[in-house]
C-alpha cells in the first residue's frame, strides 16, 4: 500500500499544499517550524481520522480560518482509494472514503495500517500505564475492529460508572442495583478485552524479541509481560465486589482492564529502571518494528512507516541502522522528517537510490 498524493487546505501551518510521493522513501526536510511534522501528522490523520499530536480538531485549523481538509490519494491492495478528512468549527468531523461518508470514524481504523516513530516514544517506557495500554490497544485495533468497538463501549461504561460513584458521594446515597448494572456490562466487555490482550502479547513477544536481537546483536534477553488485575481474579465482577468500599470512597473505579499495563524487561529487570539509554532506545525501535511486523502479518500487506525527527533523539548510526532495516527488507513506503537535508540524504542513499527529497524551504 502507498500514498501517492496529499493535499492540505487550512491544515495547521499550511493554507494550501499539494505533494506527490515516491512509492518507497520520502524525505521531508527543512528548518524547524516549517511544517515537516504537520505533513506526517496529516498522513496519520488519513489513517486514524485524528491527529497524533493534537486530538482537539479545532486546534489543527490554520490560524484565521474556520475549517481544514486533508485529502489523500492512495493505493491499497492494488485499488485506488481516496480518503478525505475535513472539519469545520461548530460541526462534526467528516471522514470520507471514495466520497462516501463513514457513519463512525472507528469503522475506518485498520484500512491504512501505519506505524509512527517519534522522539516522544520514550513515553512508552517512562510514563504511566495509560501510554502503554494505548499502544497495545492501537496495534490490536488496526487488525480487529470488534476489539476497538469493545474498548469504546467499555470506556463509555467506565465514565458512566464513575459518574454514578460521584453521584452517590455528593448525594450521600447508595443503590447497589444501579451499580450492579454497570458491573455486569463491564464484566462481559472486560472478558473480551482481557482475552484479546493476552492473545496479542503471546504473539507479539517473540516478534519483539527477534527484532531486538537483530538490533542489539543478541547481547541481552528482553521480555514483555501483560499485567492485569484479572490475572489473579475469576472475573471483573469479583474485583468490583472486593473494591466496592474503596470505589465509593474514592469516587472512581479502582479496578478493571483500564488498569492493565505492559511490563518491558531486559535480562529480567525493568527497562525503565535498569536499562541504559542505548538499551531503552533499542527496545523502543524493536517495539515499533515488531508493531510493523504484526500489522503486516494480519493485514497481508506492508504498513506505512513515519519517522518523525528521529535524528533528534537517536545517533546517526542508529538512524542508519533503521533505514537499512527498512530498505533491505523492502518494508514499503517510508516518510522521514529532518532539519538537515544533506544528513538525511547521506543516510538514505547509502542504502538505496529509490527515494525522493522534499525540501519544504523551497
Amino acid at each position: 500500500m502507498q500514498i501517492n498524493k496529499l493535499s492540505l487546505l487550512n491544515y495547521k501551518n499550511f493554507s494550501q499544499l499539494d505533494l506527490n510521493f515516491n512509492a518507497h522513501i520520502n524525505c521531508l526536510v527543512g528548518q524547524n517550524g516549517i511544517g515537516k511534522t504537520n505533513i506526517l501528522d496529516a498522513i496519520y490523520h488519513l489513517a486514524f481520522g485524528k491527529s497524533y499530536y493534537n486530538p482537539i480538531s479545532s486546534q489543527n485549523i490554520h490560524h484565521g480560518d474556520d475549517f481544514f481538509v486533508v485529502d489523500g490519494a492512495l493505493e491499497i491492495s492494488d485499488k485506488n482509494e481516496r480518503i478525505v478528512v475535513s472539519f469545520k468549527k461548530g460541526q462534526k468531523k467528516v471522514l470520507k472514503r471514495n466520497a462516501k461518508i463513514y457513519d463512525k470514524i472507528s469503522d475506518h481504523i485498520g484500512l491504512i495500517p501505519l506505524v509512527i516513530i517519534t522522539p516522544t516514544d520514550r513515553d512508552l517506557i517512562l510514563e504511566g500505564s495509560e501510554t502503554r495500554r494505548k499502544f497495545m490497544d492501537g496495534v490490536i485495533a488496526q487488525g480487529d475492529i470488534q476489539y476497538l468497538e469493545t474498548i469504546l463501549k467499555y470506556s463509555k461504561l467506565l465514565s458512566q460508572r464513575n459518574a454514578l460513584l460521584k453521584y452517590f458521594a455528593v448525594n450521600r446515597t447508595f443503590n447497589s442495583d444501579s451499580l450492579a448494572v454497570y458491573n455486569d456490562q463491564m464484566n462481559d466487555l472486560a472478558e473480551v478485552i482481557y482475552e484479546k490482550r493476552q492473545a496479542f502479547v503471546k504473539i507479539f513477544e517473540p516478534i519483539l524479541q527477534k527484532r531486538y536481537k537483530d538490533i542489539s546483536g543478541g547481547r541481552e534477553q528482553i521480555s514483555l509481560h501483560y499485567k492485569s488485575q484479572l490475572n489473579d481474579s475469576e472475573n471483573l465482577n469479583a474485583l468490583f465486589v472486593e473494591a466496592q468500599q474503596k470505589d465509593l470512597q474514592r469516587q472512581y473505579s479502582t479496578v478493571g482492564t483500564h488498569k492493565d499495563d505492559l511490563k518491558f524487561k531486559i535480562n529480567g529487570h525493568s527497562v525503565k529502571k535498569f536499562g541504559s539509554q542505548g538499551q531503552q532506545k533499542s527496545y523502543l525501535i524493536a517495539l515499533k518494528f515488531a508493531q510493523y511486523d504484526f500489522l503486516k502479518n494480519i493485514k497481508g500487506f506492508k504498513p506505512i512507516v513515519l519517522l518523525d525527527d528521529i535524528f533528534d533523539k537517536l545517533d546517526e548510526n542508529r538512524v542508519a541502522q533503521i533505514i537499512q532495516m527498512v530498505t533491505h527488507e523492502d518494508m514499503g513506503q517510508l516518510f522521514i522528517s529532518d532539519t538537515h537535508a544533506e544528513r538525511t540524504e547521506d543516510v538514505v542513499k547509502s542504502s538505496t537510490e529509490n527515494y525522493k527529497m522534499i525540501n519544504l524551504s523551497n
